[in-house]
């Protein structure tokens, strides 16, 4: 199947603004979204309370700035990144009611983006990278991550994943997680998602990710979860 360009994807994301704004349900089709945002939220403020600038990449509505600036005590600066406009006025809405510092909205790929190399304590990067097409764009796209940030800073991911091992595959992505979603409604939404996963998203395996963090020049390369084709890790510069 053909793979979606970026404006097919962003057509699609103008269009489902209210569904990626919920604080309490996250992604339906994500396992453990919302546990996983108040992780990594919990894990970004334990580690850098007084933070001073953070970046969302593919930021969507701005849950987990949201839900990040509701912990923080400090009045960081915020870069929005995202492909969809809708998508970043509603982020900036939510976002600039919980901070005094400066809000950057950013419409387009990250790769690209105007941003400045050595500035951010953190990057949020979560249900973002499966757009990714092939190694060249995965190689690119953490060499760029990984010069936006500071010294000491860190890369947070929560994303789709495959399994190595095609039988693996097959168990974990085609009958546990299509089991979940047919729990979720019905045989038809699982079709659905399971087609709308194949024509816009290439995810690669957790180990791949993980090896190419750490060949880009990442260091301290943690997992944080794992829940069958779903996983969230971190990595410092």
């Amino acid at each position: 199947m053909k793979k979606a360009t970026l404006q097919e994807i962003e057509a699609r994301f103008d269009k489902d603004v209210e569904r990626f704004s919920n604080l309490e349900t996250g992604q339906a089709t994500t396992l453990d979204a919302v546990w996983n945002m108040e992780l990594i939220t919990d894990a970004i403020v334990s580690l850098y309370p007084t933070i001073e600038n953070i970046l969302d990449i593919g930021c969507g509505a701005g849950n987990y700035d949201v839900k990040l600036l509701q912990k923080l005590h400090s009045n960081p600066n915020i870069s929005l990144v995202d492909l969809s406009q809708p998508m970043l006025n509603r982020a900036k809405q939510r976002v600039e009611t919980l901070t005094n510092g400066e809000i950057h909205l950013i419409k387009g790929d990250f790769r690209e983006a105007p941003l400045e190399n050595n500035k951010f304590d953190v990057i949020i990067a979560t249900s973002v990278l499966h757009h990714l097409r092939d190694d060249g764009d995965w190689e690119l796209a953490f060499k760029r991550l990984f010069n936006l940030l500071k010294i000491g800073g860190s890369l947070w991911i929560f994303d789709l994943i495959e399994q190595n091992n095609q039988h693996l595959q097959q168990l974990i992505y085609e009958e546990k997680y299509g089991e979940y979603l047919t729990q979720l409604k019905d045989e038809k939404y699982r079709d659905h998602v399971f087609d709308y996963i194949l024509h816009e998203d290439t995810p690669r395996s957790l180990m791949y990710q993980l090896n190419l963090l750490s060949y880009v020049g990442f260091k301290n390369i943690d997992i944080l979860h794992k829940n069958l084709c779903f996983a969230s890790y971190v990595a410092f510069k």
